[in-house]
């Protein structure tokens, strides 16, 4: 599959029969001029599943958002950075990439599969997922969350998240250094600081188990998935990348406050911070 993929252990996610759905929601924003103009989020789902044998099913499922008001092609390339390939960011464009690549995954896995397909003892069902979220799109920034999922065999599936933020008053993608100047030791602090301050939702026998008990490394590095609202810039890292699996993934909120004196005059003023 030449899209990326990661596990899932949220099978209820999938739904059991196939099918195909799309939804739309139109939200108004505000432009320099006072008035409002709409912007469009459109949608396609994708939820199919294949039957191999009687050991061995394979699911598809994908969300992908539609943004028919937006027109810049390296916007449009960036925003999708995940379906190599890819044309046409048109709805159909969209359903027709999605079509060929539920095609392919099954064609890959079924010629994987041929040489040790008979060894497998219970049935299971193999899975890929590509999930866009809308996190926000407010003073000309959008704001998207991506979610990759996939199990092919073994104790359990994997996930990961990335986060993409998107400045459509200039039509490219925002980085870290667009907000904020802070020296990079001391950002790693602060994500030190500030790492048990969203609880992890991980028990044990004796309750609750802070995140920074199950951290895999001596320095948390600020990575290129953040977002950001009113109150904090955050940072979002997936199973595995700073911490143990079981601690899943983890958000680690910076307040502006935090970040006084280190942020860009422009984007303070977009996101009206005081």
């Amino acid at each position: 599959m030449k899209n990326k993929v990661v596990v899932i252990l949220l099978s209820g996610a999938f739904l059991l029969s196939a099918c195909k759905k799309t939804g739309s929601k139109t939200i108004e924003t505000k432009t320099e001029s006072k008035s409002l103009e709409k912007f469009i989020v459109d949608s396609l789902k994708v939820n199919d599943s294949v039957k191999i044998n009687d050991k061995l099913s394979i699911n598809y499922a994908s969300r992908v958002l539609v943004f028919p008001t937006l027109k810049d092609k390296a916007l449009l390339d960036s925003i999708y950075y995940d379906k190599t390939g890819i044309t046409d960011y048109s709805k159909q464009g969209l359903q027709s990439f999605l079509d060929k690549d539920k095609t392919e995954f099954y064609a890959s896995v079924k010629e994987d599969s041929k040489e040790w397909i008979s060894d497998i003892q219970n049935p299971q069902t193999w899975e890929a997922g590509s999930f866009m979220k809308l996190i926000s799109q407010n003073d000309d920034f959008l704001q998207i969350e991506y979610l990759h999922t996939s199990y092919q065999g073994g104790a359990h599936g994997n996930y990961s998240f990335d986060a993409r933020v998107f400045d459509l008053k200039n039509n490219k993608k925002l980085n870290l250094k667009d907000i904020t100047t802070i020296p990079k030791a001391r950002l790693e602090e602060l994500l030190m600081k500030n790492i048990d301050k969203l609880p992890s939702g991980t028990t044990d026998s004796d309750g609750p188990v802070k995140n920074s008990d199950m951290l895999l490394v001596d320095v948390i590095p600020a990575n290129k998935d953040f977002y950001f609202d009113e109150k904090n810039l955050y940072f979002h890292y997936s199973p595995y990348e700073i911490a143990a699996f079981a601690a899943g993934d983890i958000i680690i909120p910076v307040s502006w406050k935090e970040l006084d004196g280190t942020i860009n005059p422009e984007f303070k003023k977009r996101m009206k911070i005081n």
